[in-house]
């Protein structure tokens, strides 16, 4: 299987990356730290293939896209994972300089993969798109509400997508669950530790991303199982 995936340089999207690999797949991948993905270059040869690219930047996007898409098909599965978590404050106190860089990756950055990906997949009429949700993009929590306001929007973005897609394909939001992370330590540090590391959560995570097909088209999953 052909995968793309973003934030691919640490946390979940590396581990799943390193995970789908060891499972025989074929990951294409991209990341905003140029150390990380010169490392997974020189770890993970061709077929293999990762880049530098800031999602939230559509013209990184578009040449990253047209390089993957020029002499192979189109992914058989594309994961939105790249996301940021805003400084923990109240909403009226958040920067409007740190809310709109959040905007730009969290939301911008996952519909700039879509329109640069998703024709491909359309044309071919088949393919699932994952796009990461969170359980703040079901529900809310004081001091996050930047993150809790992004995560609700991938909601409605890859429910309306679903509508879209042509019989057989599927968009799907998935809550990846609580995992300890970079990310989560940087809002969280005393409490991150007592959640499962990336790499076990990863070995639950790839399995049941990659059962996904045309039957989920549009429902909200959970790697832990729950669904609406």
């Amino acid at each position: 299987m052909k995968i793309v995936i973003t934030g691919v340089t640490r946390g979940l999207g590396r581990a799943l990356t390193e995970e789908f690999i060891r499972g025989g797949h074929t990951v294409i991948g991209c990341g905003r730290s140029g150390d990380a993905i010169f490392d997974l270059r020189m770890t993970h040869l061709a077929p293999h293939d990762f880049s530098v690219v800031d999602v939230a930047l559509d013209t990184k996007v578009a040449i990253w896209a047209a390089k993957v898409l020029e002499n192979d098909a189109a992914p058989d599965l594309l994961i939105n994972n790249a996301a940021i978590m805003n400084r923990l404050a109240p909403v009226w106190e958040q920067d409007d300089r740190e809310f709109t860089k959040l905007v730009d990756a969290n939301i911008r950055g996952v519909q700039n993969v879509i329109r640069h990906f998703v024709p491909a997949m359309v044309a071919q009429k088949k393919g699932v798109i994952v796009n990461f949700s969170s359980g703040w993009g079901r529900s809310v929590a004081p001091e996050v509400g930047p993150y809790c306001m992004s995560k609700w929007a991938i909601e409605g973005l890859t429910k309306a997508l679903a509508e879209e897609l042509p019989e057989g394909m599927a968009a799907v939001p998935v809550n990846p669950g609580v995992i300890d992370t970079d990310m989560l330590r940087s809002a969280w540090a005393d409490g991150a530790a007592s959640y499962p590391k990336a790499d076990a959560w990863a070995k639950k995570a790839a399995p049941f991303i990659l059962q996904l097909g045309a039957k989920d088209n549009g429902k909200s999953l959970s790697v832990g199982g729950d669904e609406s």
